[in-house]
């Protein structure tokens, strides 16, 4: 194909996209917004700017200098957006560390890392200390607390505490232009076997990325806007795909923002009703708190919009939070995607449809593609399915901001990226309209007597029952059907279910076509609580441990 390129002027700039132009946009336009920790702090983005630049000045007075790897273990905070910046602005790599892990992972994913510096939460300095004569790349550790105060009762190599640290740095800092490609953030994720697996993402893919999502969630119309009159409160963690990119957005766009810390439920309705919080993501489990937990009953949700992602989001929790005037959608995304695949688009019409259950239906989709974000489903023989909401394939996607590979994994790598698209991993379908369906994840897909079952409807189903609280279904090995459904049901306070219950409810489904008959639970297990992941998804491997085989 044959291409037309010009020469440049002499002395045009080649603009890099670096993080550090997102930051600058912050002092733009509402600068006097502001950042606030809890109940005990408030600062505005001028102040976040020249915070910024005195962490700068303290990691270069380390000798931290560029192309190193400063690692954080924090709970959600203005400290953990200062590094958000300030790091990668200063040529080194941010690992983001998830304190949920086991702490053997923990070691694991701090060695590989190659971590230099750890800015860690005073909670969490006796984990290390444990650790750290296994850890062999680090050689300072700053200490965060939000009073000052701690003690060091350790032989960990503290070098002072992150406040005190910043009061005594200059607050000038003249950040350099760089190449666009170096590595800016890195953080691990957790499979069903092995290690976990360092994911990476560059400057700019981080810009791309941040720029795509303001653009979708502002540009297009639909539901669950995002823009800077919102007071924006985090409910997933910080050490999770950048917040799921949020942070930044609404960093560039000098949105209120608000950060809770460890979370306490008391502290985030505290933070939530003082601030007027209007916009959020979380799990399904954090959601359901809200919707359900008393302290909210009196409290007006509806000026709240919510991104659910993670999990599923069931269709009972959708329309239970409709009902309380939230205005949620489902996005989709990994690890490895930076993370924001799609979201929920609703057309004009659609959204002003009164219909609630036509309005649970479209709002439990996993979306249709972000801008930038090219996404086609592989069928088992390699075909690529069509678009008519029927054929099932995985999920496999290009986008200017997926991670190139895992680090030094170059085997595991080569199998991600697979005849040149990433494989996700996930099962869907799409329509015509391009909107995704997620079935089920690829190794949760329930094979039975030759036809796939799929898990996620089947937790929507049951999860309709007025006594049901959360489920999980998994497989489990049948001599006869190869594998048969199981649940986990954990039920509401006060409320009772049995099996033969649970199968009668869910047999009108059979009789209106929804499912067959040998969809329904062979066997369901009552709970108190359902098992789940570092980043609050329910845990389907340690559910099949728990059950006899």
């Amino acid at each position: 194909m044959n291409i037309r390129k010009l020469p440049s002027a002499s002395h045009a700039f080649k603009y890099p996209l670096l993080i550090k132009s997102i930051l600058a946009y912050s002092t733009i336009l509402e600068p006097h917004n502001e950042i606030v920790y809890k109940d005990s702090l408030r600062y505005n983005y001028f102040e976040l700017n020249r915070r910024v630049r005195k962490q700068a000045n303290v990691l270069k007075n380390m000798g931290i200098d560029g192309g190193k790897t400063v690692a954080v273990i924090d709970y959600d905070s203005h400290r953990y957006l200062e590094c958000f910046f300030g790091v990668p602005m200063t040529g080194n790599v941010l690992h983001t560390i998830n304190w949920r892990l086991s702490p053997a992972q923990i070691l694991y994913t701090i060695n590989h890392a190659e971590d230099e510096v750890i800015i860690c939460h005073v909670d969490f300095l006796p984990l290390l200390a444990s650790l750290f004569d296994e850890i062999t790349t680090v050689k300072s550790i700053i200490v965060c607390t939000d009073d000052g105060e701690y003690i060091n009762n350790t032989s960990l190599p503290i070098i002072g505490e992150y406040e005190a640290l910043l009061e005594n740095a200059a607050d000038e800092y003249d950040f350099e232009d760089f190449d666009e490609d170096a590595v800016a953030t890195t953080f691990y994720t957790t499979g069903t076997t092995g290690n976990p697996k360092g994911v990476y993402f560059t400057h700019r893919q981080l810009v791309l990325h941040t720029l795509s999502i303001s653009v979708t969630f502002s540009a297009i119309a639909g539901a669950c806007r995002f823009n800077n009159t919102d007071v924006y409160m985090p409910l997933t963690p910080m050490f999770h795909v950048h917040a799921w990119g949020f942070p930044y957005v609404a960093t560039m766009c000098n949105t209120k923002q608000v950060y809770v810390g460890k979370f306490d439920p008391e502290m985030v309705l505290k933070c939530f009703v003082k601030e007027k919080v209007t916009f959020s993501h979380c799990v399904p489990t954090i959601l359901q708190m809200f919707v359900s937990h008393p302290a909210t009953q009196q409290i007006d949700l509806s000026q709240w919009k919510v991104v659910i992602g993670g999990s599923a989001l069931p269709e009972a929790l959708a329309k239970a939070a409709l009902q309380r005037g939230i205005d949620v959608i489902t996005g989709y995304g990994m690890s490895e995607t930076c993370p924001i695949l799609s979201t929920v688009y609703l057309n004009p019409e659609d959204a002003k449809n009164p219909d609630i259950d036509f309005q649970v239906k479209a709002r439990t989709r996993s979306g249709t593609p972000a801008i930038l974000v090219d996404l086609q489903l592989l069928t088992e023989n390699g075909s690529i399915a069509s678009n008519d909401g029927e054929t099932i394939g995985e999920i496999t996607a290009r986008t200017p901001w997926l991670t190139q590979g895992y680090f030094n994994e170059p085997e595991k790598s080569e199998d991600l990226w697979e005849g040149g698209w990433l494989h996700t991993g996930d099962v869907a379908t799409m329509d015509q309209h391009h909107s995704l369906k997620i079935t089920d994840r690829i190794k949760d897909v329930i094979k039975s007597g030759g036809e796939w079952v799929s898990s996620i409807a089947l937790e929507s189903l049951i999860g309709k029952h007025e006594a049901v609280q959360e489920v999980a279904v998994v497989g489990i090995p049948d001599t006869k059907w190869g594998e048969r459904p199981h649940a986990m049901i954990v039920l509401k306070q006060d409320q009772s279910l049995t099996k033969e219950e649970l199968k009668n409810f869910l047999q009108k489904y059979v009789d209106d076509k929804t499912i067959t008959a040998w969809t329904i639970p062979t066997s369901v297990d009552f709970a108190k609580a359902i098992p789940k992941t570092s980043v609050g998804k329910i845990d389907k491997k340690v559910i099949r441990t728990l059950l006899p085989i």
